[in-house]
């Protein structure tokens, strides 16, 4: 039987649209106790440094939270020396650290870590000793890849923004070397020992061919569901991409 594929639910955008009014409601707490009920099986966040969305306080009552109920908080970070206090101070069950811009709409492509090894190298150590397991949100780009087995983190997670996109525009021959490059990227860091997550963009189209490749252990999916909750409710759209993960595991 195929390794069952873990679902993280990300809840950043139940925070936007409280945000939008400066009042108390949605509260993303409340959407994570809904998406694990559904068949989650760990909560994401990312803690912006402009705030956008998920604020301090979100982090400090969900680690909380979270750790009572003994369910995972993955938390999405900026490799920055606030983020990391701020991560060392709740010691998250896991830490995602990601490239961000301020200018941009939402995460547009994968850390360098070929480029930014000296600098990575010590947050992702820091986070280990505190007990946090270290992601590195990245390209297929083996280059990328090798770097990141060699920081000491545990987890890559690979970016499936541009196969999802090149798929939603029928875009068939690029989305479908894209998704050849996330196979080579997923197989070749199994070999190194990182294990395998995926997410960004993930919908209910373009999740099974991810769900399908062998070493992915978990993907990670927000935006999407909390869209699609406005017509069937968080629950029942955590659910449906929990059967769709499960049937391309299956069938895979």
């Amino acid at each position: 039987m195929s390794q069952r594929v873990r679902l993280g639910v990300n809840i950043d955008h139940v925070a936007t649209i409280r945000n939008a009014r400066g009042v108390a409601y949605p509260d993303p707490a409340r959407a994570a106790i809904v998406a694990l009920d559904a068949g989650a099986d760990g909560v994401t966040a990312h803690l912006r440094e402009d705030r956008r969305h998920i604020s301090d306080a979100d982090i400090a009552n969900l680690a909380a939270m979270l750790r009572e109920r003994g369910r995972p908080l993955n938390l999405e970070m900026a490799v920055t020396s606030e983020m990391l206090e701020i991560a060392l101070k709740h010691r998250p069950h896991a830490v995602c650290l990601v490239p961000e811009r301020r200018e941009e709409r939402t995460t547009e492509g994968g850390l360098d870590v070929a480029g930014g090894h000296n600098w990575i190298a010590p947050f992702v150590q820091k986070l280990t000793d505190a007990g946090s397991r270290v992601s590195l949100f990245i390209g297929a780009d083996p280059l990328q890849i090798e770097a990141a087995s060699r920081t000491g983190a545990a987890v890559i997670e690979l970016h499936t923004g541009a196969y999802c996109d090149a798929a939603r525009d029928g875009e068939a021959a690029q989305a479908s070397e894209i998704l050849t490059a996330l196979r080579a990227g997923a197989t070749l860091g199994a070999s190194l020992g990182l294990e395998i997550h995926a997410g960004h963009g993930i919908d209910y189209d373009t999740v099974a061919p991810i769900a399908a490749i062998p070493e992915v252990a978990e993907l990670n999916i927000g935006h999407f569901l909390v869209g699609e909750a406005i017509f069937v409710g968080l629950a029942e759209a955590v659910a449906e991409m929990r059967r769709r993960i499960d049937a391309a595991r299956v069938g895979s």
